[in-house]
């Protein structure tokens, strides 16, 4: 090695120990300082010298991971040490992922470039024995199985005194009890945040066009208050003619748009069984708004163990269960239940599992085609 490549590596090395760059959040973070501060008065409790889990559970795309980015932010410096793991569902599952996630933990925490870890269990040990006297702020984005949290935040002794560990995730299960102090429910944005933030991606403005002021309110109703959808269907309408939003609008009561499709089928592919898939299905596309005593009485006749099924789902942010019994989902939760069940057969009506547009069901019929369709209508 030369002097300069040494000189390099200490320049790497000061710079990370120096580094004390916020992570990027968005370009217009509409609505997020409200949840930031709710957020914040549930880690200030009264038990602030103890370790503190705090869990958020929401919808894919409902902004989760913004959130907790911003508190990292805000609050981040407080600590001894912080860290924030992106994207666990998806590192976890590469060849090296659970270790590389404990690694870079003391990495961010630590500055050391070290420490290599072989296995789970001795990455375990090894936060346990390095982070036990050190305050910091542990942020675990994307956590879909209980296996990850035991082998990133096994206990609350794996952590020095006032402590906070955030973790979002879709499905409430990983959080239930006492794994965590509190729960934090992602709500969705309301009328005016979801205007402007629509209108920022569309227009380039905190407000519609004139012109563009009745259409823009039904892209925003068709999106429901989620974040994902008014980014995206806003981005993608920028600059266009109104004759396109409105072929737009038309085309999304048929065939969903593809980029917030893949966000939201991620809790649909990661449900447990093709059983639990078919209740998803059947829900979004005949039973919203029915009672759960009676959807769970239709499916267990078809042989489906609905109680725990529909538990599950309500478990993954999938179907929702009112104060008066009835079942219920997110509008773009059930376009994407219908456009699974479309995608299966695009063309031919007859050989899809379920039918839900009347002219649908009315084609087949008049058709007298040979199929195995559920052709139930719509409660």
């Amino acid at each position: 090695r030369n002097e300069s490549e040494d000189i390099k590596d200490i320049v790497e090395k000061v710079t990370h120990l120096l580094d004390k760059k916020d992570l990027f959040l968005a370009d217009h973070p509409v609505g997020v300082e409200s949840r930031v501060q709710d957020m914040i008065q549930l880690l200030n409790t009264p038990l602030s010298n103890d370790v503190q889990l705090l869990g958020m559970w929401g919808m894919g795309g409902i902004g989760k991971t913004t959130i907790a980015k911003s508190i990292y932010n805000k609050v981040g410096r407080n600590f001894e040490g912080r860290c924030f793991l992106a994207n666990i569902r998806e590192v976890w599952e590469q060849d090296v992922g659970p270790m590389y996630l404990q690694e870079r933990i003391l990495y961010d925490i630590l500055k050391e470039t070290t420490t290599k870890i072989q296995n789970i269990e001795s990455g375990k040990s090894a936060l346990m024995e390095r982070l036990c006297h050190k305050r910091v702020l542990l942020v675990l984005d994307d956590v879909n199985k209980l296996d990850q949290l035991n082998a990133l935040c096994g206990s609350r002794k794996w952590f020095g005194s006032g402590s906070r560990i955030i973790i979002t995730t879709r499905d409430k299960q990983i959080i239930r009890g006492n794994r965590v102090n509190q729960v934090y429910i992602m709500r969705e944005m309301d009328e005016s945040e979801s205007v402007e933030l629509f209108s920022w991606h569309s227009f380039k403005k905190a407000g519609p066009r004139e012109d563009f002021a009745e259409i823009s309110k039904n892209v925003v109703e068709y999106c429901g208050g989620l974040p994902l959808a008014l980014e995206v269907l806003g981005s993608y309408l920028f600059d266009r003619p109104v004759t396109e939003w409105n072929c737009v609008l038309e085309k999304l009561k048929r065939i969903p748009n593809d980029q917030v499709q893949r966000k939201l089928k991620i809790s649909y592919d990661g449900l447990n069984d093709d059983i639990e898939r078919d209740i998803f299905l059947d829900i979004a596309i005949f039973f919203i708004g029915m009672d759960r005593n009676d959807v769970v009485h239709i499916l267990n006749g078809c042989g489906l163990f609905a109680e725990i099924g529909i538990s599950v789902l309500v478990e993954r942010s999938l179907v929702t269960v009112d104060n008066k019994n009835k079942l219920g989902m997110h509008d773009l939760l059930r376009d994407m239940g219908r456009e699974i069940v479309r995608d299966k057969s695009p063309k031919e009506l007859e050989k899809r599992s379920r039918l839900w547009f009347h002219e649908d069901v009315l084609d087949v019929l008049l058709d007298h085609t040979q199929c195995k369709t559920n052709m139930y209508e719509p409660y």
